[in-house]
């Protein structure tokens, strides 16, 4: 006979056989019958059906805040410590702004959150941060443009249900942002969540080699991601040089300063970034240490960037060639722990924060960045990549009505495609099944935890009225 205390029980299930995470061994767990990667396709969808008993898709609807449920401003603080004060204040300003804006900066509320829930034991690369803005159009090496799951800060190996209600919220949050009406957000997620079972049963029957290579590409072009795919176009090297400099005393140009949001370093921080990419090179590939040996560093500056990643070091390093309009922009970007990192199985190794985000990016992504990498500044872990190489995002003024359907089944498409990556594709469809049981509970839970969200931002937006959190807004 199955009960609720049995969700609490069941070992996380993984193709490669990991450990079991914190929370199932201090609970003294069993371990429920976990075949092995080469079973036949039937047993492993067979196991995914199985921890249905466990945590019935019904339940991943539930959403109701516990009594000693923490305060979402002590949480913030808390994740907070160690970033520079100076800027915090921008980023309390942005999550002012809206419900939506509080969500984007508050991934580390909804991971305490999603912690306190059943858990159906299926762990793959979750983004950590999955939302409507968290996906993004950018180049690939040969030139062509690609759109994909594109924010990693946050990413883990946990339950892939984390991912799929964080971004089904997004979509409640930004539909009403965009003014929609809430019946059409609603059938947005389900929309999304059909999209994403559809394709993980595709995937699950497609060879490795294939899943390794497939890349969703047929994009209307007049839906959101088309339009995403046209703003990427322009984003060009030569139209960010435009926007974040001006021309030098002597010849050249270097970074414009408009602070806070981008500012010059002084000589002995701008001395320590490009020592730090010599440390970096050594974690690329040898043929892209060759192109980069074409490049050198012309001048580096501070440039705050995101919601949720304001008050952390962020640097942009300008590189020029030696052909005429060669130009590269390096960005060098603090990476603290997860948010989700005291919830999760912890292996005992430590591993360098940006490299973690960097193996999380080229786990989930089919393409990624030929320059990412990593490396430490002053003892603190830091990601680099290219800056704005035809990099560009959706807005939620663009997830109108019938634009947000569209752009939701994209969204569930590629979730499906990174889960079934990292994870295994026959035991998520398994238990997602081919009926409509999960889609109806992500959109009762999306609903349920945006509003949720709102009042969370109402409790933000009183303590910055009454001088609680300092805030600038209009930054």
């Amino acid at each position: 006979m199955t009960d609720r205390r049995q969700a609490k029980e069941v070992k996380h299930w993984v193709p490669w056989r990991e450990e079991s995470c914190s929370q199932c061994r201090s609970a003294g767990a069993r371990r429920l019958p976990v075949p092995d990667r080469f079973d036949s396709f039937a047993d492993r969808e067979k196991a995914g059906r199985k921890l249905r008993q466990h945590v019935p898709r019904s339940e991943q609807g539930l959403w109701k805040a516990r009594s000693n449920r923490a305060d979402p401003l002590d949480i913030l603080r808390a994740i907070h410590r160690g970033r520079l004060e100076s800027i915090l204040p921008i980023k309390f300003g942005r999550m002012a702004a809206s419900a939506f804006g509080f969500f984007r900066g508050a991934a580390a509320v909804m991971a305490a959150d999603l912690a306190t829930l059943p858990r159906t034991g299926i762990h793959v690369q979750i983004c950590g941060d999955a939302h409507v803005k968290n996906l993004g159009a950018y180049a690939a090496p040969d030139g062509h443009l690609v759109f994909d799951i594109n924010d990693f800060d946050e990413s883990v190996h946990g339950p892939f249900e984390w991912d799929l209600k964080r971004l089904a919220t997004s979509i409640v949050l930004a539909g009403r942002e965009a003014g929609d009406r809430d019946r059409d957000s609603g059938e947005a997620v389900l929309l999304f969540a059909a999209a994403y079972r559809e394709a993980l049963a595709e995937f699950a029957k497609m060879t490795a080699l294939r899943l390794f290579r497939y890349e969703i590409r047929s994009v209307p072009q007049n839906n959101p991601v088309g339009a995403t795919l046209r703003k990427a176009e322009r984003e060009t090297p030569l139209r960010t040089l435009e926007k974040l400099t001006v021309p030098a005393k002597g010849g050249g140009r270097r970074f414009v300063r408009q602070p806070p949001l981008l500012e010059p370093l002084d000589p002995p921080l701008r001395k320590k970034v490009l020592a730090a990419l010599v440390r970096y090179r050594d974690t690329i590939s040898h043929d892209r240490q060759l192109v980069l040996a074409a490049y050198r560093p012309v001048d580096a500056a501070f440039k705050a960037v995101g919601v949720g990643s304001l008050g952390t070091r962020d640097y942009v390093v300008y590189c020029a060639g030696a052909a005429p309009k060669d130009i590269l922009f390096l960005q060098v970007k603090e990476e603290p722990p997860s948010c989700y990192e005291p919830y999760i199985r912890k292996s005992g190794t430590m591993i360098h924060q940006g490299h973690r985000v960097a193996r999380a990016q080229h786990r989930m992504q089919t393409i990624s960045d030929p320059f990412l990498g990593w490396t430490t500044i002053d003892g603190r872990d830091y990601l680099v990549r290219q800056l704005a190489d035809h990099k560009a995002a959706v807005t939620p003024e663009e997830l109108s009505a019938r634009s947000l359907e569209e752009y939701a089944v994209v969204c569930g498409q590629l979730f499906a495609k990174a889960h079934a990556r990292t994870g295994d594709p026959a035991a998520l469809s398994g238990y997602c099944g081919s009926s409509t049981k999960l889609d109806a509970a992500l959109r009762k839970f999306a609903f349920a935890y945006a509003d949720q969200t709102a009042a969370d931002h109402e409790m933000l937006v009183r303590a910055i009225r009454r001088g609680q959190s300092k805030a600038r807004k209009g930054i």
